[in-house]
């Protein structure tokens, strides 16, 4: 009896070994692993819904997914070869290609999507329309800069997620067009305004720790923080970066690079992950318009991944009527990004330009934004793409 059951428990194991073994030996036979870091934004939306809903899907590609807290934190592990694809802030990204040029740019990741949140210190009892669709960029908030600059005796501060992030063009964008000047980290006492360094998650409560303190200041962030400083009684929403860099089809804002390793050498791999990101983009804007359990749906792929964003912020993020964010027409878009280098060089956000052509890799793109939704959906029409494309260069 004793043993049948040994041998029986013997016969289990070695199955199971032999799956163990099994397993990983499919994977770098069958599929090659595209590791792309992200920051938990509404910025980041499509990779998240593209990893739940169609990772199971791909043909070439083994799609993982891993959050950083913080962009130096993903810049860093993006430099030290720990990831194929990086989701990342444009002026960023060229500032590392300035650096050194070992990583190409390969597509959006979405257009618009960050705003100007004052707190009630700055704020001070000035009238900001109820509808959001009424804020727009005008001399409102300049006028509380101003202000706040008498009070304080210097610059007051705003909270950006990176020195090196497209928010802080957008905010220079904003002070230049009022006449006003921007220090980067420094010069609080003849700038404006002063720009410092604040972690997104950590932005709400930076607004509440000033107001506490009686301190004006403001942060210039991604959504759905934006939305969520006022749905927990933060401050207010001022203005929307899309109406202050105005651009065909939105602004350029997160992009996604790959290393030169990876497209060398698993370029179907990654050319399938961005067309599986495009297609969850496409999917966002189909739910945002549906709502309802399509909605739904979007948003619990979303927070599996980010649960720190809820329902509520995640649906005002993605309102219709505001249209504040989008995720269309997500293939490079190089006249797009040269507006904000040129705005970024001026500022002084980055020392130079770069050579967009090299810092471009345009063959992943995908044209789903011009597609029918049948053509963007079609999975042979795709692998065909890729094959000829990459002929020989298939991982088998």
């Amino acid at each position: 009896m004793i043993g049948r059951c040994i041998s029986r428990c013997t016969v289990v194991a070695y199955a199971a070994m032999q799956l163990i073994l099994w397993v990983p030996w499919a994977h770098s036979e069958g599929r090659q692993i595209i590791q792309a870091l992200y920051i938990p934004l509404a910025d980041h939306y499509a990779a998240l819904v593209a990893y739940e809903k169609y990772r199971d899907r791909m043909v070439w590609a083994d799609f993982r997914i891993e959050k950083m807290r913080s962009w130096p934190q993903l810049r860093g592990r993006f430099r030290e070869g720990e990831a194929d694809l990086a989701f990342i802030v444009s002026p960023m990204a060229m500032d590392m290609f300035r650096e050194q040029a070992d990583f190409r740019w390969v597509s959006l990741m979405h257009r618009d999507g960050n705003a100007l949140a004052v707190n009630e210190q700055l704020l001070g009892g000035a009238s900001i329309p109820e509808n959001k669709r009424e804020r727009r960029p005008d001399d409102t908030a300049a006028r509380l800069f101003v202000r706040a600059r008498q009070q304080l005796g210097h610059a007051s501060v705003t909270g950006v997620p990176s020195l090196l992030a497209t928010h802080v063009v957008v905010l220079y964008k904003y002070l230049r067009d009022h006449n006003m000047t921007l220090g980067l980290g420094k010069d609080k006492g003849t700038r404006d305004v002063m720009a410092i360094e604040v972690p997104p998650a950590q932005s709400v409560d930076f607004l509440l720790r000033e107001d506490r303190r009686g301190t004006p200041a403001s942060f210039e962030q991604s959504l759905p923080w934006a939305d969520v400083v006022e749905s927990m009684q933060a401050g207010r929403v001022v203005w929307y970066s899309k109406d202050v860099l105005n651009w065909p089809n939105g602004h350029v804002e997160c992009i996604a690079i790959a290393r030169d390793q990876t497209i060398r050498d698993k370029p179907a791999a990654l050319h399938e992950v961005i067309h599986f990101i495009h297609l969850a983009a496409r999917e966002i804007e189909r739910a945002r318009l549906a709502g309802g359990q399509e909605m739904d749906e979007m948003v619990r792929m979303i927070r599996t991944h980010v649960p720190q964003h809820n329902a509520e912020a995640i649906v005002q993020s993605l309102r219709t009527d505001l249209n504040v964010i989008n995720y269309t027409h997500l293939d490079v878009d190089k006249p797009g990004l040269q507006q904000i280098m040129d705005l970024a060089v001026d500022a002084g956000i980055l020392k130079r330009p770069v050579d967009l052509d090299a810092f471009t890799d345009a063959r992943f793109r995908t044209g789903i934004s011009s597609r029918s939704d049948r053509d963007a959906g079609n999975l042979d029409m795709l692998r065909t793409r890729i094959e000829k494309l990459w002929s020989g260069r298939i991982h088998p």
